[in-house]
């Protein structure tokens, strides 16, 4: 599985932005999707997560209520909607896909990573 992300950029606070993640190669519908992020001198850390089946969908406190995902099988993509950023929303967003969950926060659950997207937030 190959994984485009795509989406990030600058945004000022309270704004919005929407990333999506293009998957290609083996069967896009029997993976886990998560999306993790990493800030500069942090660790890299779960944001949201969503099933193979797309029924069930796990998110980090701090983007509960802000944060959406979902995924559209037909453009084998998966999406993350943000609003409400904050400042300390601003990381590098990686997707990653994972054929079987233990544990969807974890990052060792998933196989395939995308290369990652910039996203800014301004205060």
């Amino acid at each position: 599985v190959q994984l485009q992300a795509s989406g990030g950029g600058l945004v000022q606070a309270g704004g919005s932005l929407r990333l999506s993640c293009a998957a290609s190669g083996r069967t896009f519908k029997s993976y886990g999707m998560g999306w993790f992020r990493q800030a500069p001198g942090k660790e890299r850390e779960f944001v949201v997560a969503i099933s193979w089946s797309g029924s069930a969908s796990f998110y980090a406190d701090s983007v509960k209520g802000r944060f959406t995902i979902s995924r559209e099988y037909a453009k084998n993509t998966v999406y993350l909607q943000m609003n409400s950023l904050k400042p300390e929303d601003t990381a590098v967003y990686y997707c990653a896909a994972g054929e079987g969950w233990g544990d969807p926060h974890k990052n060792y659950e998933y196989d395939y990573w995308g290369q990652g997207t910039q996203v800014t937030v301004s205060s």
